[in-house]
């Protein structure tokens, strides 16, 4: 039975003012960023500021209408709004509007809308519902395979854009499924892959697959615990590369070395099982598959980056590992706002005195690189201000989720948690020049409908689940 209570009097005020305080320093940002003293009135609509004037009220009248509707609508419709929002990432492949390179957009005049902004909420209801079901167990495979189909469908969509930044995003899911009982081993080996990955473009191939073999050899000595049997493993595999190689230099087998190297510890595995049977010990199967998987990967790394990267974004990753200098080029955008982050010192130069923003050095400086705003005006101080309430805002995020009766309602807060702490350490991270640019708003700072709209609605659908664990159980 649904009790009766005040919405307003129960909803998290403290999110509500962390929320308007980042809305309104956003603003404060694109008003800096793209300041004209032609055109200084803030409803001045042929102004990026005027008009995210009219999106922030737009925003707000939504997150009033969030608000008020019945919270078991969220968990009702959560399949038909995903289904929709797929059909929508369909559709702009077909009609929409391309711009920079990417057919993302509706236009519909004035105003563009991206359906991959809008496709986070409904891929965060669909996965909530999915996952909060009685009959969803986390350990079952074909559970598992499952919720993986649900984030990678408008992933795959939103790549073929192209829009690989906004595709990444949905990978931050896996930190929902890691609160909700994946196996912390799961996300350790996807850390491990993404430093492999970047250690494969940087160090020698041989290096990295010597470098493997040894560390899976003493992780299997250290957990066995047997001087015998490593040496036995060790033997067996040194024999046959051994006789490989022999082969090669007197025989003149045309093999590779990594051909040698790889047929050697397949075929030593399938020798070793024998001993891993007899002596039962089962972790040596899987240390021998980590190790054989990740010297495969290796060989993939190469290959995706050459042709799944496009080559900009090859250009980027390799000027961020050092590998290459473009400052005028590809690493223009970085290296600018690097500069004007830098050049705001401790306190910054002040309100519409930056002249990195005000000469338009930097690209997209009220969008993807509003943050370099920040830092150049308001130096350090306002750059840790802003660090400052967005951490605030995602524990807060996370104190609500722990706090939830309902499952669903737990899942999608981890979930608003998950795309904001992406966006946000992600956009932070490629502005001072940690991580590649790829494209992501601040979160309700930079200038856009969509996002900020998107971002809203994953706030305000997760405060208004939070009221209903007052009113009834989901």
């Amino acid at each position: 039975m649904k009790r009766r209570i005040n919405k307003w009097s129960e909803i998290d005020w403290i999110t509500i003012v962390l929320y308007l305080l980042i809305v309104v320093l956003g603003w404060v940002s694109i008003y800096s960023a793209v300041y004209n003293e032609e055109h200084d009135k803030i409803f001045d609509l042929s102004q990026r500021y005027g008009k995210q004037m009219i999106l922030i009220f737009g925003a707000l009248v939504i997150a009033l209408l969030v608000v008020v509707t019945d919270s078991r609508f969220y968990s009702s419709f959560a399949y038909v709004i995903y289904a929709i929002v797929i059909l929508l990432l369909i559709v702009v492949l077909l009609i929409g509007k391309e711009i920079h390179g990417a057919k993302s957009w509706f236009e519909f005049g004035p105003l563009r809308l991206q359906p991959a902004e809008f496709a986070k909420v409904g891929t965060a209801m669909a996965l909530a519902r999915y996952v909060s079901s009685k009959s969803f167990n986390i350990k079952n495979s074909k559970n598992v395979f499952n919720v993986i189909v649900i984030i990678l469908i408008p992933a795959i969509f939103i790549y073929v854009q192209p829009d690989t930044g906004s595709a990444l995003v949905y990978f931050a899911f896996i930190l929902v499924l890691y609160r909700e009982g994946l196996s912390g081993g799961i996300l350790l080996i996807g850390i491990l892959m993404m430093i492999l990955f970047v250690l494969t473009l940087i160090i020698d191939k041989m290096v990295i697959i010597i470098a493997l073999m040894v560390v899976g050899y003493l992780v299997f000595l250290i957990i066995d615990r047997n001087i015998k049997r490593f040496l036995i493993a060790a033997l067996i595999y040194i024999g046959l590369s051994g006789t490989f190689f022999g082969l090669k230099e007197f025989a003149g087998l045309g093999l590779s070395v990594y051909f040698i190297l790889i047929l050697s510890l397949i075929i030593s595995g399938f020798i070793y099982s024998f001993f891993i049977y007899f002596y039962r010990i089962r972790k040596a199967v899987l240390i021998y598959m980590l190790m054989l998987g990740s010297i495969i990967f290796t060989f993939t790394v190469n290959y995706a980056f050459d042709n799944i990267l496009k080559p900009y974004q090859q250009k980027r990753i390799n000027i961020l590992l050092g590998m290459d200098s473009d400052p005028y080029g590809s690493g223009y955008n970085v290296n600018q706002s690097i500069i004007a982050i830098g050049s705001g010192g401790f306190s910054g130069k002040g309100f519409l005195k930056g002249t990195q923003t005000k000469f338009e050095f930097v690209p997209e400086q009220s969008t993807d690189f509003i943050f370099c705003t920040v830092g150049e005006e308001w130096g350090f101080l306002g750059t840790s201000l802003i660090i400052i309430l967005f951490t605030i805002l995602l524990l807060r995020i996370l104190v609500l989720a722990e706090r939830q009766r309902s499952g669903f309602c737990r899942i999608f807060g981890y979930s608003v948690f998950a795309i904001l702490l992406f966006h946000f350490v992600v956009n932070i991270g490629m502005t001072i020049g940690l991580l590649p640019v790829i494209g992501i708003p601040l979160p309700f700072m930079s200038y856009g409908g969509s996002s900020l709209w998107t971002f809203t609605i994953l706030l305000f659908v997760f405060l208004r689940l939070d009221i209903s664990r007052l009113e009834y159980l989901i």
